[in-house]
């Protein structure tokens, strides 16, 4: 097979990867509409345009340096790296730095101005990070870095899907089993058609037929298509207005973990790649995840791009290099022509879903096959952070569309389901999610030392802030930074790390003992 060449399992990779980065677009369309008030022509014109050019920037890079891998090695079943807008930063910027920006001012483009201040500080914070992932990911156990992936998998992207797709059954159902079948028992199809194109396929065929036959279960979008070139535009007055007028400093309890959320994920991307066969090199991975979102701020989108989770699932579909770069060249074409609204009116999206439920249970299960049998465990403890976080985005979700807020309602659960908990559990869920794999990992290999030395790290981050602390707020739930922010935690996770410095200390002596009977 030629380097270059563009094989069947490129076509599935990029029908995933395109349905994922659509679902984001789509995402922004409603929520900045919807939430922080934007009108049509910021969402079209400046948003979706700059989104487009930054995602093409990173799948640029990263299809480019899978290709060169390919060359170096002469394998040919080198999978690029994912690369499109983050959900979890998505959401957190549109709820706790935009919407409250609009709702104190009822200005838009205020709150445009704060996503992109937010956006260009997190890419910043990211390029530094980029100096210190690589000693972070030699030190940190590959079970550490998974667990939270298969965390995210497992509820942030399989369990909405799956709720979706069983909520949609006539044109969901099919499809979604389709690709389970297929990709799961590594089916080659006639003619060598790829699974995942004939899965969605199959189902806009299935829900247009039934909405010709009188079964309204696929209903397009009312919004008509128009067709218009819409070219980014720079940014640069914008992107600095906010921290000029003294309020951006006020959101960096929000801006600053989000950044090290996006360093920690793409470090957790990085290892769950290198456990499929692709190890690619840190620093740089790191540096162009950090300016594509420094490109998407000075092009008007105020939300970061980020290498993807996922990257076993493309691999398992057979896609290497050319779908990376075709995604990106697609959502291009598609933004800067506003074309995301003439899709949705032909495609449902029920359809296409089924893609990412199985990218889902891929990553979720190779947290589990690529560690050690005995360090599962530690995989298990790591999956409760991201748990909370899901469990926590339930409720207030489901609050909301009650008129209620949690800050309302919590009082009132009592120890029904001990929701204090769940909020703290899901703050810095990610770190919080890696320190506890971690510990377990050397607890099970009786390294005790190192065991106190992550428990230890865990009170350092609960007393600042950084995992556990919140205040929770009319407008949701937010992180509190300072000095004693989770002084409970803090002790709670202080004792533990003396309590195992005295395990480590009695285990040396008892070897010595025994070492000394030997001898």
């Amino acid at each position: 097979m030629k380097v270059g060449a563009l094989v069947r399992g490129d076509i599935d990779g990029f029908f995933g990867l395109f349905v994922d980065n659509l679902l984001q677009l789509m995402l922004i369309a409603v929520l900045c509409g919807n939430v922080c008030g934007m009108p049509t022509d910021t969402v079209l014109g400046k948003i979706l345009p700059g989104a487009a050019l930054s995602i093409l920037f990173g799948n640029a890079y990263y299809a480019w340096q899978a290709r060169k891998l390919t060359v170096r090695t002469g394998r040919t079943d080198v999978t690029a790296l994912p690369y499109g807008i983050n959900t979890v930063s998505l959401i957190a910027y549109v709820f706790l730095i935009m919407a409250p920006v609009y709702f104190e001012t009822k200005d838009p483009n205020l709150a445009w101005q704060a996503g992109l201040f937010a956006c260009i500080a997190s890419a910043l914070l990211e390029c530094v990070g980029a100096f210190v992932g690589d000693w972070l990911r030699r030190h940190t156990p590959r079970a550490a870095l998974l667990s939270s992936l298969a965390g995210i998998a497992i509820t942030f992207i399989s369990m909405g899907f799956v709720f979706q797709i069983f909520a949609m059954p006539a044109i969901a159902v099919v499809p979604a089993l389709l690709v389970i079948i297929v990709y799961g028992g590594q089916i080659k199809l006639p003619l060598g058609l790829p699974g995942g194109f004939v899965a969605v396929a199959l189902g806009v065929a299935m829900g247009w037929i039934l909405r010709w036959s009188g079964y309204l279960y696929f209903q397009p979008l009312q919004e008509s298509y128009q067709f218009a070139i819409h070219l980014p535009q720079t940014t640069f007055s914008d992107m600095f207005a906010f921290l000029a007028n003294g309020q951006g400093w006020k959101y960096f309890s929000v801006i600053f973990p989000m950044a090290l959320f996006n360093v920690v994920g793409s470090l957790q991307n990085l290892e769950s790649a290198e456990a499929a066969g692709d190890r690619y090199d840190t620093r740089s991975s790191l540096l162009i995840n950090g300016l594509g979102s420094i490109v998407a701020a000075c092009l008007g989108n105020p939300f970061p791009t980020t290498i993807y989770i996922g990257h076993p699932g493309w691999k398992a579909m057979g896609a290497r290099w050319a779908y990376s770069a075709l995604n990106g060249a697609v959502i291009t074409v598609l933004c800067l022509i506003g074309g995301i609204t003439l899709v949705l009116r032909i495609v449902p999206i029920e359809a296409m879903i089924g893609i990412l439920l199985w990218v889902g249970l891929i990553i979720t299960a190779q947290a589990f096959q690529e560690v050690p049998k005995k360090h599962s465990v530690a995989v298990a403890i790591g999956l409760m952070p991201a748990l909370a976080a899901w469990a926590l985005l339930l409720i207030e979700a489901t609050l909301r569309k009650t008129g209620a807020t949690l800050y309302q309602v919590a009082p009132k659960f009592g120890s029904d389901l001990y929701v204090y908990g769940i909020i703290s559990l899901s703050q810095g869920f990610m770190l919080t999610c890696m320190i506890l794999s971690a510990m377990m990992v050397f607890v099970v290999e009786r390294q005790f030392f190192k065991a106190a030395l992550w428990t230890a790290t865990a009170a350092v981050l609960s007393f600042f802030g950084v995992i556990h602390a919140y205040i929770l707020t009319p407008a949701g739930v937010q992180n509190k930074f300072g000095i004693g922010a989770a002084k409970a935690y803090a002790l709670a996770y202080f004792i533990a790390s003396l309590l195992l410095l005295a395990l480590h200390y009695y285990n040396r002596g008892r070897e010595s003992e025994r070492t000394g009977i030997i001898a």
